[in-house]
């Protein structure tokens, strides 16, 4: 299959990678604004490069693309891709706004095209092995389920703030492991470094079922935390997803506990912890290896366009709430 990344950032450098490195696929070309990124890429990866990507359509015809530019600039190169007859994977968020995300959605279903959003965390091994033990029902009630993302400022990121570059991965994460879509939300924000948005942001989300989401995200700490704790009746996990590690702290009081006893839980004390065993997989090559087979006709776990718009929306009310400085309800 004959793929095409477009933006050669440090993001689509990755792809055009993985890309060549897939035995299925032909990685044809890559495109960058910046000349020096297409040809370095190209370089490295043994492709044509190209400053010009609607030229690159037309001359190669990708049946998948890669779409890796600033979020600004989402909409229109996706909207170019899908008219040229590819599949489109548009790195997250999907897009700058809901109008525009809704747009790369409605004309990838009328053209009968696989669109996927590149919320590479829903293949982190870590994050996966976490879903199968809460559908399993491991913790029992879930409490709470908490996101720390945290890193130093990325200067290359000027177009939007940490809530939608960074949160997005959060929200999109905790919807994948609950199930469940959030009723009501509230948030704060700072600025203090970003010239234009915000960079630090502490977020409260309500479950369906009563869980509470806590998001504490920001581009002001000088070394990098990624990691999602989930507490409930029975103790609680860590994940850690930057060594894609997950650790289980038991409940000591309700070690002993059948399921129906469960519900007479009465205290919480300190039992064994347990570093569970983990198949590791680069989260990105799962990921495109689930985006080629979705656009070979075949079952492939990708992110939809509407779970990608549906973490947008969060993210833009979650702004919103902090803006207006009020709890909001959604519908």
């Amino acid at each position: 299959m004959c793929a095409a990344v477009i933006g050669v950032g440090a993001m689509g450098r990755n792809h055009a990678r993985v890309y060549n490195e897939m035995p299925e696929v032909e990685l044809a070309a890559v495109a960058d604004l910046n000349p020096a990124l297409a040809k370095e890429a190209a370089r490295l990866y043994g492709t044509r490069a190209y400053t010009g990507y609607r030229a690159m359509l037309e001359e190669i015809q990708p049946a998948v693309v890669s779409v890796a530019v600033q979020t600004q600039a989402h909409c229109q190169v996706a909207l170019d891709a899908l008219a040229a007859g590819c599949h489109v994977l548009v790195e997250k968020p999907i897009a700058a706004t809901i109008e525009e995300g809704r747009r790369i959605i409605d004309r990838a279903a009328e053209l009968d095209r696989v669109l996927a959003v590149g919320h590479i965390e829903r293949y982190n091994s870590a994050v996966i092995e976490l879903k199968r033990r809460l559908d399993g029902g491991e913790l029992g009630r879930i409490f709470q389920i908490h996101a720390r993302r945290l890193g130093p400022f990325p200067a290359r990121v000027r177009d939007v703030g940490v809530v939608v570059d960074l949160a997005t991965h959060d929200l999109d994460i905790m919807r994948y492991l609950m199930g469940k879509e959030v009723q009501r939300l509230y948030a704060e924000t700072e600025q203090e470094i970003h010239t234009a948005h915000e960079d630090l942001f502490s977020g409260l989300v309500r479950f369906e079922g009563g869980t509470l989401g806590v998001l504490n995200i920001n581009w002001l700490t000088p070394t990098k935390v990624r990691e999602i704790t989930v507490t409930g009746q029975r103790g609680m996990f860590l994940a850690n997803l930057l060594t894609q590690d997950l650790y289980f702290y038991e409940n000591e009081e309700a070690g002993g506990l059948d399921w129906g006893h469960l519900s007479l839980l009465r205290g919480v004390s300190e039992g064994q912890m347990v570093r569970l065993r983990l198949h590791r997989r680069e989260p990105l090559r799962a990921e495109l290896e689930a985006y080629v087979t979705a656009a070979q006709g075949e079952q492939g776990a990708i992110v939809s366009g509407e779970d990608g718009l549906t973490v947008l929306e969060l993210a833009q009310a979650l702004i919103e709430a902090s803006k207006m400085q009020r709890v909001i309800t959604l519908s």
